[in-house]
């Protein structure tokens, strides 16, 4: 990498979706193979292990580190999801989504034909419309939390009716959230059920399966957990609804991708992922990116295949951009989300 246009991330022709040389397919749902789901398991010290060693030896300065905060500027889910949203905040938040770097910035880095957006907005049904509206002619998706988000406990129907009504209101992405107890009590079957349930209700939009991983107790929980969204149809795999005491953690995403790589291997399906809560800092931002990279490879640092949820964090991004530019960091106000 040169140069931050060398990983910008609207620059040169789509990345294949390729691993160990095989060309991988969109997933799709197939039927849920008990064996896969019951072999599994999770080497906690060692994962744990591997995520402390991986913060500590994976570093990138100067030309190089800009080069990867655009690129998970390109990836960031710009969230806002407070119980005291509003119509106006999230339309100052799109204005941000599509302009996410300050415009004497973008000069300064000589990034002024990328186009630099964020990955999508995110947001409670409530304003999808109103987010829809102000991102028209963007192509910055919209993704609506739905189906009992948070704590994913209300009547089937009702959560399957919430993903119907935010795709109508103009959602092209959606965010379920799982029932946890299905994972503690092994129901694997009712797991998989409610999924494919809310894939097919969102048919060609994508959909990511939150699965509460803060909830979920062990790796292995989380490993089994993904194992059955994956099966079931999710077009991504989530950590958390950030709204559990523990949320997104290096251990917990390396077992997540590490199940989307052996899901790859056996299926030819390629699987999206996306860490979200807790993650506010821009250097958090790059353990993760090199993380995937190390993990899964180039194709998943693209938009279509890696998200990070994320609000707090493009503030912090922006400081260290400017400091790439100017040697100076500026102060945090000087760069306001919504």
């Amino acid at each position: 990498m040169a140069s931050p246009t060398a990983i910008s991330p609207h620059a040169g022709n789509p990345v294949a979706v390729t691993l160990h040389g095989r060309k991988l397919e969109p997933n799709r749902r197939i039927p849920l193979n008990l064996d896969w789901v019951e072999e599994v398991r999770a080497n906690t010290s060692a994962v744990e292990r591997r995520a402390a060693t991986h913060t500590a030896r994976r570093t990138v300065k100067k030309e190089h580190q800009a080069a990867w905060l655009l690129r998970a500027l390109a990836c960031m889910d710009l969230t806002t999801l407070s119980g005291d949203d509003s119509v106006e905040r999230v339309k100052r938040l799109c204005a941000k989504a599509r302009n996410p770097v300050q415009r004497q910035l973008v000069e300064s880095l000589g990034i002024e034909e990328l186009n630099l957006t964020v990955g999508a907005v995110c947001v409670y049904h409530t304003f999808v419309e109103t987010a829809a509206k102000a991102l028209e002619g963007s192509n910055i998706p919209v993704a609506a939390v739905s189906a009992g988000f948070p704590a994913g406990l209300s009547p089937l129907a009702e959560r399957v009716q919430e993903i119907r009504r935010s795709i109508e209101a103009g959602a092209s992405e959606i965010d379920i959230v799982i029932t946890r107890a299905h994972v503690f009590n092994g129901e694997w079957q009712a797991l998989y059920d409610e999924v494919a349930a809310f894939k097919e209700t969102c048919g060609p939009v994508h959909m990511k399966a939150i699965l509460g991983t803060g909830d979920l107790m062990t790796l292995r929980n989380v490993a089994r957990a993904s194992w059955v969204a994956m099966m079931a149809g999710a077009d991504f795999i989530k950590t958390s609804t950030g709204k559990e005491a523990v949320n997104a953690t290096l251990p917990v995403s390396i077992t997540m991708v590490r199940c989307i790589r052996e899901y790859a291997e056996r299926t030819g399906m390629a699987v999206g992922f996306k860490p979200a809560g807790g993650i506010r800092t821009a250097k958090q931002s790059l353990d993760w990116l090199s993380m995937m990279k190390d993990e899964l490879g180039r194709p998943w640092l693209e938009p279509s295949l890696f998200r990070i949820g994320a609000s707090g964090m493009l503030a912090d991004i922006e400081r260290q951009l400017e400091h790439y530019t100017t040697g100076r960091y500026s102060a945090a106000y000087r760069h306001p989300i919504a």
